[in-house]
């Protein structure tokens, strides 16, 4: 491809580094910190035993994933003021637990969670770009070890999952098509998307705008193609560490 003219020297159609690491916070029933080059984010994942209000009073039967997202404020070069002092949560914010979730509920069968509310908590560390997508890619990793711990303890009976769910950013920068979008690309990136897709190749979520600019069908296109490639190795990556960990292997990958 085109000589890189990215600013840490990566190929337009390469990953930064990702890892996963296991059982970070104890307390939750699954956990991972998952890191996307220098962009790092705790995905935790606890079963809460009941329902949210509007399914008992509408009747739904099962249960329910929902996710909440946050950036701590130490994550970023400036200090971020947390929601709690603010008063509120911030748009932004809702838009990305939101997404979260919806991403999550996309390869789930709520029908095998029982009466059952399953949480997801991303927390971001540092963020270098692309912390939504790290954050979807490690729920999912997350919720599995949860999973499989609550089939162990017998409060389900079977894997609700039914895919895996991954997600990565593509863009423009410098009239370059690229994969994977650190900060100092993202800001300044004329054309910007994030893609959530499943393990299978379906597409969940694609998120594109023009930053002060447009982009052409044909783009559009190239960028979807770069994005499946990407999600294609993070898939696999996702896979290797879930069979490491449930055949008992350490917690880092």
């Amino acid at each position: 491809m085109t000589e890189s003219i990215r600013p840490d020297g990566r190929a337009p159609d390469q990953l930064r580094p990702i890892s996963f690491q296991a059982d970070v916070a104890p307390n939750a029933h699954g956990s991972v910190l998952v890191a996307f080059g220098n962009t790092r984010v705790i995905c935790a994942a606890m079963i809460e035993n009941k329902v949210p209000g509007w399914m008992r009073q509408q009747g739904v039967k099962g249960g329910w994933l929902s996710a909440e997202y946050s950036m701590l404020p130490y994550s970023t070069l400036d200090r971020k003021v947390r929601d709690s002092s603010r008063g509120k949560v911030d748009g932004r914010t809702v838009e990305i637990q939101r997404l979260i979730g919806r991403s999550l509920r996309a390869v789930i069968d709520l029908s095998k969670l029982g009466e059952n509310t399953l949480w997801l908590d991303c927390d971001v560390l540092q963020a270098d770009g692309g912390t939504r997508t790290a954050a979807i890619t490690g729920a999912y990793l997350a919720a599995r070890l949860a999973v499989e711990k609550l089939i162990a303890d017998k409060r389900i009976a079977e894997n609700p999952f039914n895919d895996s769910v991954a997600a990565v950013s593509v863009g423009v920068f410098d009239e370059l098509e690229i994969l994977d979008l650190a900060y100092l690309e993202d800001k300044d990136a004329t054309v910007d998307a994030n893609i959530v897709m499943t393990g299978g190749g379906s597409y969940v979520e694609v998120q594109s705008s023009g930053e002060e600019a447009v982009f052409s069908r044909a783009q559009l296109d190239s960028l979807l193609g770069l994005a499946e490639g990407g999600l294609r190795t993070i898939t696999a990556l996702q896979l290797a560490f879930l069979e490491n960990r449930l055949a008992g292997g350490p917690p880092a990958a």
